[in-house]
């Protein structure tokens, strides 16, 4: 069965007051990430083995195997975007007490925890994206991935929260200023609810 792009949990205008306005989100998901899905079922069309795969099984599989680099990047983007979507919010930036409490655990603060993320995520060379993971040590960590990678692939631990550092996820907003538009990610438009109830049910 072919993979779809799964439609956006807020209208496409709903974030345009937090700092994301429709225009950007309308190409990101409308055509970077339709055509990200397109490809990778274009792909598997030659590839019998994969039919029927999971997504999940699918990254598992081709991560870090040349011949199939197309498929991994592919299904790798498919992946972080449909994540992306649920790491955004129109009423973002509020962290939950229970993620909070984690997070002064185990960062020593909220601050703390912000400037980190922020600093993976604006010294990601290139293309890629920053992470707010659950490690397999059960502590909450900050993990940053090029390109189509992530901590799925990566064995990080389970994810909690993602910022795509492309620059097609910020330019029509920030123009070539990533760390403002990291900044504004982590206090107006993080979606912290989906963060802690992903690490509630880890």
């Amino acid at each position: 069965m072919a993979f779809e792009l799964p439609a956006l949990p807020y209208t496409a205008n709903a974030l345009g007051a937090r700092g994301m306005c429709q225009e950007t989100l309308e190409y990101h998901h409308g055509k970077h990430h339709q055509a990200y899905v397109t490809a990778l079922n274009t792909l598997l069309e030659s590839k019998p083995e994969f039919h029927g795969k999971s997504l999940d099984e699918i990254i598992k599989a081709s991560h870090n195997k040349p011949d199939l680099v197309g498929l991994f990047n592919n299904a790798g983007q498919h992946w972080n975007h449909s994540f992306f979507w649920n790491s955004l919010s129109a009423h973002g930036g509020v962290i939950p007490e229970t993620l909070s409490a984690k997070i002064v655990q185990d960062f020593g603060s909220v601050d703390a925890f912000k400037e980190e993320f922020r600093k993976a995520a604006t010294t990601q060379f290139g293309s890629g994206w920053a992470w707010l993971v659950l490690g397999k040590d059960g502590k909450l960590a900050i993990t940053k991935t090029a390109n189509a990678s992530n901590p799925l692939a990566e064995g990080h631990g389970k994810a909690l929260l993602t910022v795509d550092v492309w620059e097609h996820a910020y330019y029509i907003d920030f123009r070539n200023r990533r760390p403002d538009y990291i900044t504004n990610f982590l206090d107006k438009l993080a979606n912290y609810e989906f963060a802690a109830a992903r690490l509630k049910d880890a």
